[in-house]
């Protein structure tokens, strides 16, 4: 953790006189004017103009143990709120150890601001040895970033989170970093009043009229009509429903649009588009109308789609018109404003409620073939968990063969997951940061143990933060993925087979409550009472606990 202070200087112990408008609470408070009312990081010697603000602006601190962890915690408060998520590190070591996290914003499209220190203007590449030198940090977060700015004044500064939030608004949103210099960051603030104050909503973005009226008419004339929906169909709320209602047209999701539509609705096929089942219904429509996504290679799972109908494509970007999928229509515009379009232009229609039962028994048996052992986890979980429970996942087998299909979510960004980055370590302190955006809806994060053992750190940070947070350790014996890799290749199992520590006990001695489980029985009635609980309770469950489970019944 990087907060040691330098020495002091031999000619002068006098501490810095304060100067409370300066450009730190110039940012902050243009943040604070835009409902930000949480950030995510850790005090620093040099971000210290920053955290002085927080209290009087009412903005709570989340000191997690590693930066790492505060950007997936920050990932998952904006996932709950809409806002973007917000972390201030240190210079140097700080901004990079964020980085991984700037990384995930970037493939998922999420919001995230990281605010960092920087050298004094004048000392760029000095090579003097000072605390937290690095070469150039505003590069390194720029190869990863949006974009990275070093600004030179508050009034820029601030600038820049306007510039932010255009993008996450009206664009696809993205990480960006500002890096601010010690001189700057310390100084009185340039920046006026008003120049602090949120700008107003715009309208959302349409779509080409005449576009959107030839899409319409294929959509109207469709006989076998499917949506697929990715992360960008999201702002589009209830209309998708309509729209789906409207051409009883099947929708599967991406697992970044999971919940998109209710995945109770008659029509809903779950996010389960890496599935042979859904990939080959989305091949046979005669109109296939993607809403939101790139159709990526990581929500494929080496299949890929070849439609063999009309293709349209709803997105806030042109230039996703033709990736991996070419499309016979674009519509460019905000997802929520293109859909109400399309309603608009088709019309009312009477068509007959579409049976998908078939389908869903298949996608059903497809995914536990995956692993019956997982599945059957996921399966008891989702019998005892609230219906509103919001469930972190990691880059665990137990999350992509297990919770992503067989929990269903009846709400968007109530599955915690970064299929496209696919990073190690996001469950647990994603799942906190969720939890203190959203303390009434209970939050369980299914993880396995290799995952967990990444961020291990960041139960203290729930237990600090006073929440009621469920943790299920899925203990496979380390990198069970990692470990089928290499058999596939012919190699022997090598670094993959990891010592395990006492779950349980190290929960507890976190603070928390741990649980070991050791016959599946206890499993469901034990995570049932973890989430009646309060504070923080970690499961451990061995996966060989469920390898002659009889199979969970149908839901």
């Amino acid at each position: 953790m990087q907060t040691q202070a330098t020495a002091p200087a031999a000619e002068s112990t006098a501490a810095p006189v304060p100067v409370t408008n300066n450009a730190g609470y110039a940012i902050l408070k243009t943040l604070r004017n835009y409902g930000v009312d949480t950030i995510f990081g850790i005090p620093g010697t040099h971000n210290l103009e920053f955290y002085r603000h927080l209290a009087p602006l009412g903005i709570h601190p989340v000191t997690t143990r590693h930066e790492q962890g505060a950007g997936y915690g920050a990932d998952g408060w904006a996932q709950q709120t809409g806002l973007p998520g917000v972390v201030i590190t240190t210079s140097g070591p700080g901004l990079l150890n964020a980085l991984s996290a700037a990384g995930t914003a970037y493939c998922e499209s999420r919001p995230l601001v990281i605010l960092s220190p920087g050298v004094p203007e004048g000392e760029e590449f000095a090579d003097i040895g000072s605390l937290h030198e690095t070469k150039d940090s505003t590069a390194a977060a720029g190869a990863i970033v949006e974009w990275s700015r070093r600004v030179h004044s508050a009034s820029e500064a601030v600038q820049a989170i306007h510039d932010a939030f255009e993008i996450f608004r009206y664009g696809r949103p993205r990480p960006v970093h500002i890096e601010v210099p010690l001189n700057i960051l310390e100084s009185l603030s340039d920046a006026p009043a008003e120049l602090l104050e949120a700008k107003p909503r715009r309208a959302a973005q349409e779509a080409d009229t005449a576009s959107v009226a030839e899409a319409a008419a294929l959509l109207a004339a469709a006989v076998r009509p499917v949506i697929l929906a990715g992360g960008g169909s999201i702002p589009a709320g209830r209309t998708l429903a309509e729209l789906a209602e409207l051409l009883q047209s099947p929708v599967v999701t991406t697992l970044n649009g999971k919940g998109a539509l209710p995945e109770t609705h008659p029509l809903s096929l779950g996010s389960d588009i890496r599935l042979p089942a859904a990939q080959e219904l989305c091949d046979g429509a005669d109109v296939l109308l993607v809403v939101g996504s790139k159709v990526g290679e990581s929500e494929m799972w080496g299949g890929k789609l070849a439609p063999r109908g009309k293709v349209i494509r709803v997105d806030i970007l042109a230039s996703q018109a033709n990736k991996n999928i070419d499309s016979h229509i674009a519509l460019t515009g905000d997802s929520g404003a293109v859909l109400r379009q399309l309603l608009g232009a088709i019309g009312s229609q009477a068509r007959a409620a579409v049976d998908l039962s078939e389908l869903k028994t298949a996608l059903r048996a497809q995914a536990r073939a995956l692993s019956p052992e997982l599945s059957r986890i996921a399966e008891l979980a989702a019998s005892v968990m609230p219906a509103n429970t919001i469930v972190g996942g990691d880059s665990s087998q137990i999350t992509y063969l297990g919770t992503a299909s067989f929990i269903p979510q009846e709400s968007p960004h109530s599955f915690l997951y970064t299929p496209a980055y696919a990073t190690l370590g996001y469950g647990l302190p994603a799942s906190i940061g969720a939890k203190v955006a959203s303390p009434e809806r209970p939050v369980v994060c299914i993880l396995g143990d290799g995952a967990l053992m990444f961020a291990v750190q960041e139960m203290i940070t729930a237990v600090e933060q006073r929440l009621d947070l469920v943790v299920v350790c899925v203990d496979n014996g380390g990198y069970a993925e990692i470990r089928s890799n290499e058999a596939d290749r012919g190699i022997p199992a090598v670094g993959v087979d990891l010592v395990q520590p006492n779950w349980a006990a190290l929960a507890t001695a976190f603070g928390g409550t741990g649980h070991a489980i050791t016959d599946a029985a206890d499993f469901a009635p034990a995570l049932r009472s973890a989430v009646e609980g309060r504070g923080l309770h970690v499961l451990h469950v061995p996966v060989e606990l469920f390898s002659y489970a009889a199979p969970a019944a149908s839901n």
